[in-house]
């Protein structure tokens, strides 16, 4: 997990990092780091990618698991199949400057519904792939993985205008 200031821990930003949820969840309450997080991404600029939008997700199946609970999403893990099926497709933005997105994704979660506070920033075949609420950003694909930098740079400007 790469933590980027607060007066208080030092941090002014977060990337909840892709990988398997529920390893990630586990060593999250073992550690007592649930709360803590839970409460930082509540009021921190916070950008979850594949397990880590999992993790910020309000709901979760396929199969259920608890979360952080901080973004209203409701996501299905593996929601585009098992690593076989990982690809890098091309897609609008609605809400970004530039061309269209390069996505790359790795048994990558779907989010099958939103809030009314979700804002949807980039789709796939007209499902939602990159979505903010507030100060959080979900990417059900890995930016981190293409040349591309605007994900990126949209928590940055979030963390800036703090």
């Amino acid at each position: 997990m790469h933590i980027a200031n607060d007066s208080k821990n030092g941090l002014d930003s977060l990337v909840i990092p892709g990988g398997e949820s529920t390893t990630l969840l586990k060593l999250l309450e073992s550690g007592g780091f649930l709360d803590r997080l839970r409460d930082f991404v509540s009021t921190k600029p916070t950008l979850g990618t594949c397990a880590g939008a999992i993790l910020m997700a309000t709901v979760v199946d396929n199969p259920p698991q608890p979360s952080l609970g901080v973004l209203d999403i409701h996501v299905q893990r593996n929601g585009y199949g098992r690593q076989i099926d990982s690809t890098i497709e091309i897609a609008s933005t609605q809400k970004l400057d530039g061309p269209p997105l390069e996505l790359v994704f790795i048994r990558a979660p779907k989010i099958i519904g939103t809030g009314p506070g979700v804002e949807v920033l980039a789709t796939r075949r007209g499902e939602p792939v990159l979505v903010r609420q507030g100060k959080m950003l979900a990417a059900t694909f890995h930016p981190e993985l293409s040349i591309e930098s605007r994900v990126h740079k949209c928590l940055l400007a979030m963390a800036r205008s703090q």
